[in-house]
């Protein structure tokens, strides 16, 4: 429920700002009033705090969450492999393979080439993320409310939605960016990955023209729509997650205001929540395919297919 300490905008404020953990300098005036009597890393108390501390500052709910749910999602798959049979297999087990041949299966529709770290990668991408989209679903003020409870501050920023930090969602993007480029290199050689970016997709065969007019429209052409990936990638995710974790916040603030306000808010959570299950899956659907057709598109040789 929406604390009646804040203002509607507070309240909004409040629940997508990140605990941020970095340095703020000596003599810096705090959101409570007090000076910093020397330079030191701590925990942001405002919004703007947080955006002072800069790029460095560290997002602790985002990692604390990612990693918890990472953890979570080893164990439980390690355990299934382990408790694995021939004969019935458990709830778990069967669950596991379902999503293991699922994945699998898309893979082998993309993925033409030898990888053996695809699939896993794939896996590991969809399910990964499905859980950190599914702690959407875990009412706004719960986790919140229970961790100020905890640290004895009414004020402590705590998100639960890694994906609904740009910082996450660009993370895991760029990564899958430098796995093409290093994919691509390994496959094509680093001559062939120059010539990828420089030789098409205009390509006259006469040297003097391809080098002195097309080459330079090439390098950008292709520069662009491969910096546009990751890019693309990661904000695709993040928009999504965002806005549905600003469609619950807002669904939140109306039982604050009144019993019939309240019960309406009641039914849009509900009906949302069932909704955003299509969402949060879709979404991890969707970053897995397309890390994978990437996967796949840099192993491929455009000079052969010419």
């Amino acid at each position: 429920m929406a604390s009646e300490e804040l203002t509607q905008t507070g309240y909004i404020q409040h629940h997508l700002q990140n605990m941020a953990y970095g340095k703020l300098p000596e003599g810096y005036v705090r959101a409570d009033g007090s000076v910093m009597e020397q330079t030191a890393w701590t925990l942001a108390h405002s919004s703007q705090e947080a955006t002072d501390m800069g790029f460095w500052a560290i997002h602790l709910d985002t990692l604390g969450w990612s990693i918890g749910l990472g953890l979570i999602f080893v164990l439980l798959f390690s355990r299934a492999a382990k408790k694995a049979t021939s004969g019935v297999p458990s709830g778990l087990q069967s669950f596991v393979e379902l999503i293991v041949e699922f994945v699998n299966n898309i893979v082998a529709d993309i993925f033409h080439h030898k990888n053996r770290m695809i699939a896993p990668m794939a896996l590991t991408i969809f399910v990964w993320v499905f859980l950190m989209n599914l702690m959407d679903l875990i009412p706004v003020d719960w986790l919140p409310v229970a961790a100020a409870q905890v640290s004895g501050d009414p004020h402590l920023f705590f998100k639960v939605v890694p994906t609904t930090d740009v910082n996450a969602t660009m993370g895991m993007a760029l990564t899958v960016f430098i796995l093409m480029i290093f994919f691509s290199i390994r496959a094509k050689g680093l001559l062939g990955f120059v010539k990828e970016l420089t030789m098409h997709p205009f390509h006259t065969g006469k040297w003097y023209i391809d080098f002195t007019v097309l080459l330079p429209i090439n390098f950008l052409l292709e520069t662009v729509a491969l910096i546009a990936k990751p890019i693309s990638l990661g904000l695709r995710l993040f928009g999504n997650l965002y806005a549905g974790e600003m469609i619950f916040i807002l669904i939140a603030l109306m039982y604050s205001a009144g019993l019939v306000m309240g019960l309406f808010g009641g039914v849009l959570q509900w009906a949302w929540a069932v909704f955003h299950i299509l969402v949060i899956t879709l979404q991890a659907f969707i970053f897995m395919v397309l890390a994978t057709v990437y996967m796949a598109m840099a192993h491929d040789d455009l000079d052969e297919q010419h």
